[in-house]
Formats: C-alpha cells, structure tokens, sequence
C-alpha cells in the first residue's frame, strides 16, 4: 500500500484529520498515516508536539492503532 498521498488527496481532507490542522500537516486520515506521524513525530516544532501529541493518540483510537513511542505519550501529558 501506498501511504504517500497525492496533493489532490490532501488538498481534498478536512481539517479534522490533520495532526496540525492549522499547518495542514501530518494527514492521519487512516491506520497507515498514523503510523506515519508517530515515525515523524521528531521532526514537529518542539512547541507544537503536545499538540501533534493528543492529535496522534486521538486518532489512534479512532483507527485501533498501538502507539509505541514513548516521546508522543510523554508529549500528549504536557
């Protein structure tokens, strides 16, 4: 499976689905793309990782996904 999407597939997302709707960044419209943005975690602004942090593990539950990094658990108590 292909994870990346295309411009067209992400200009199409709402907002909602973006870890950083404000930035359109880190798309976790499925399984596949949150586990994408927990691996690119690290690379988020330091200030805006609580953030990214809740976003992540909210949609995790969504999609039943198993966060394992203990940086984004760290960051969504913040």
């Amino acid at each position: 499976m292909n994870e990346k999407l295309t411009y067209k597939e992400k200009e199409a997302l709402p907002d909602s689905v973006f870890g950083l709707p404000e930035r359109r960044e880190y798309p976790m419209p499925d399984a596949a793309h949150v586990r994408a943005a927990e691996s690119y975690f690290r690379y988020c602004p330091e200030e805006l990782k609580p953030k990214l942090a809740k976003a992540i593990l909210a949609q995790a539950k969504e999609f039943g996904v198993d966060v394992e990094s203990p940086a984004v658990k760290q960051y969504a108590q913040k």
